[in-house]
């Protein structure tokens, strides 16, 4: 069936409808748990998913607390490094979302956020502000420009942060010195009232082709191409492999693995290929690349 898409001009729309579509699309979004002083030492610790990495030389991590979109005031953070332009960015994972949650409360200025939040400040090594104790990461950066995208309700303001020091809980450190993925476990903000946890079962891995180009999606055989099993991205997964199993490989792969659906299915060929279709899009789905790709190309081999 033909897709059908909703255009959207943002220019006809009201900005708090704009701001959700903007927000149920682009996610999961990382969080910035952002410690700040204002001139008076007064702490403030707020989170901010409009955030990311953007440079390794220099360390530079950007976020952007936007102007209130119902009444265009603008953040305590903001407010905050425009005066003492240092800044604390800590991690967010899933034993401190509910606090981190807690901390987005509008509170007045004058109220400290550690103490609604119940979370632990420690004093950092290079900048004002405070550390959050419980964060599995957190990063002191210096403020190198803020940059203003707007002055009316919803426009967003870009604190470009220089990393002076990061604070790793050796807890999630793995053997080879890497922070682990599973350990860490994550959190990260998608629409509405939604977040999203990166755990064991929703994290997947994709070598990435850094030095290695794949076959490409073209030079996949047409028989595959016009496969009912294989969807697209399948296909686009077929198409990482550098280069393809010989015949010796496949007949021996045949013989060892497929065995069981070529003495089953061998006076039906056609249940046969849709069979060996399935089998190599659950060795995709195992990551397992080249299993797949001998289990397709044996329907043609020998």
């Amino acid at each position: 069936m033909e897709k059908t898409f909703k255009t959207i001009i943002p220019s006809e729309l009201p900005v708090p409808k704009l701001h959700h579509y903007l927000l149920g699309a682009v996610g999961p979004r990382p969080i910035a748990f952002a410690s700040t002083v204002d001139e008076n030492g007064v702490p403030n610790l707020a989170p901010f998913s409009f955030f990311n990495v953007f440079s390794a030389n220099p360390p530079i991590l950007i976020f952007s607390p936007a102007r209130s979109g119902r009444t265009n005031t603008t953040k305590d953070t903001f407010n905050n490094v425009k005066v003492i332009p240092e800044v604390v960015i800590n991690i967010v994972n899933f034993p401190i979302v509910h606090q981190m949650s807690l901390a987005s409360s509008p509170y007045d200025p004058s109220v400290d956020e550690f103490q609604k939040s119940g979370l632990t400040p420690v004093a950092s090594e290079t900048v004002r502000p405070f550390r959050v104790k419980e964060s599995p990461v957190q990063f002191e950066c210096k403020v190198n420009e803020v940059i203003e995208l707007g002055q009316n309700g919803g426009a967003g303001n870009l604190v470009i942060c220089e990393v002076l020091r990061m604070h790793i809980d050796e807890e999630i450190i793995d053997d080879s010195g890497q922070i682990d993925q599973h350990k860490i476990d994550l959190v990260a903000r998608m629409g509405g009232n939604w977040y999203c946890h990166a755990n064991a079962e929703s994290m997947f891995e994709i070598e990435k082709p850094i030095t290695s180009c794949g076959i490409g999606f073209d030079a996949i055989p047409s028989d595959i191409k016009e496969s009912t099993v294989l969807t697209a991205n399948d296909l686009g997964q077929l198409g990482g492999i550098e280069e393809l199993p010989d015949e010796t490989a496949v007949n021996e792969f045949k013989l060892l693995e497929l065995s069981d659906l070529f003495l089953s299915l061998e006076d039906n060929p056609a249940a046969l290929e849709k069979s060996l279709h399935e089998r190599a899009k659950a060795y995709l789905t195992s990551n397992q690349l080249e299993e797949a790709w001998m289990t397709l190309l044996a329907f043609n081999n020998g």
